[in-house]
């Protein structure tokens, strides 16, 4: 009996964009690039299927040479992607961080993780006197803020063994060092609620909570002074996990369970 020519092409057309993505995941699982023969070997594919996969990806700017110093890095189509997402996450958040931020009088950020910084994607501003503001855009390390390190909890622990540098840098007398973040990670796993105090910037903390959706993972934090996160912790948690079951309700990811807190 003759094989159908159609199916085939077809069944071959899917098995290369599984390989392709495969390779991407490899590479957005080590930011800092990886060689040939460690994407070969991670992907469990033959180098040479592995030179033609990164050479198309190339071509369209998915990834990109780390010229001298060899391997090879995702490239800047991707973050326009990832942008066109952000916009659309954005526009379905906002009303209800505009909302989080009117009840608790604090201002609030919408962040996702990028290597092993924070971008900040959205903000809404308190218009209190005394406040916070984040610029959109600012990148703070993701161990020193509750907004990476809810996200970090989201990875097992060799992953973020890997992604985070091996000493962290004190950047306040209360940052944490990597063996006390890898224990507290372990804690934010079973709570599902971050905290920093006082670890980025002295003077101001922030709670947060991270949001499961099939436009990707984010998350929302609540920052605010010092002087009033200590006494106002708990209403901050309750709201923030308010928000997020109702943000996972309308845009929660299909493969992940929401998880009823």
């Amino acid at each position: 009996m003759s094989s159908d020519p159609t199916l085939e092409s077809k069944n071959g057309g899917i098995q290369v964009i599984a390989r392709a993505a495969a390779v991407m995941r490899a590479l957005g699982d080590n930011p800092k690039g990886l060689s040939l023969a460690a994407i070969a070997h991670i992907v469990e594919l033959p180098r040479s299927t592995v030179q033609r996969i990164i050479t198309a990806l190339e071509q369209e700017h998915l990834v990109e040479s780390l010229g001298a110093r060899g391997g090879f890095r995702l490239g800047p189509a991707l973050g326009q992607l990832i942008n066109q997402t952000q916009s659309d996450i954005i526009s379905v958040v906002r009303p209800f961080i505009s909302e989080l931020s009117l009840l608790l009088g604090e201002s609030i950020t919408l962040a996702s993780l990028i290597g092993d910084k924070i971008y900040v994607v959205e903000r809404i501003v308190s218009e209190r006197e005394l406040r916070v503001v984040f610029p959109i855009g600012i990148q703070p390390p993701s161990y020193s803020t509750a907004s990476g390190k809810v996200l970090l909890a989201g990875l097992n622990s060799e992953a973020v063994i890997a992604l985070l540098p091996e000493s962290l840098p004190k950047l306040t007398p209360t940052t944490l060092d990597k063996a006390a973040l890898l224990a507290q990670l372990e804690e934010i796993r079973a709570r599902g609620v971050a905290h920093d105090q006082e670890e980025y910037i002295e003077g101001i903390c922030s709670i947060a909570v991270s949001i499961n959706t099939y436009l990707g993972n984010y998350a929302i934090s609540v920052v605010a002074p010092a002087s009033r996160t200590h006494v106002r912790i708990e209403s901050f948690e309750v709201a923030l996990l308010e928000c997020k079951q109702g943000i996972e309700r309308m845009i929660g990811s299909p493969r992940l369970p929401i998880r009823e807190n």
